[in-house]
């Protein structure tokens, strides 16, 4: 668990005790939570088990969608970094053989995506 107690530092982490207060209901039996980042709205949440992306929809928050996609379903990812103009880094990840990818999200100066990129490539190559 040391590379994820070494990630918690970052700023778009969030403690283990909040996902699980927020999102506790979304596990299975047998299912811990190890990570979680904050977007704006959105969270990742990383399991033993898969990656549970939370989609807040809609100009009022009132709707929200919870994306569950397990580690050997994740084909490919990929991360763009911000540009001199470009405010935003974009992480990219494809679920099976699909052309365009299923996941796309942005992430704000404030969520270092390289962080986000290391725990996903933990779980998806190891």
């Amino acid at each position: 668990m040391g590379l994820f107690s070494a990630l918690m530092g970052n700023v778009g982490a969030v403690s283990q005790n909040e996902v699980r207060k927020n999102y506790g209901t979304l596990l299975t039996a047998n299912e811990e939570i190890e990570m979680g980042f904050k977007l704006i709205r959105d969270t990742f949440i990383f399991t033993n088990k898969r990656l549970i992306v939370v989609d807040v929809q809609g100009l009022t928050g009132s709707k929200t969608e919870y994306v569950s996609i397990a580690y050997k379903a994740i084909s490919r990812f990929s991360v763009e970094t911000a540009g001199t103009f470009d405010l935003d880094a974009e992480l990219k990840i494809w679920v099976s053989s699909e052309t365009i990818p299923s996941i796309r999200k942005k992430f704000n100066k404030s969520v270092n995506v390289f962080e986000v990129q290391k725990v996903l490539a933990h779980h998806v190559l190891g």
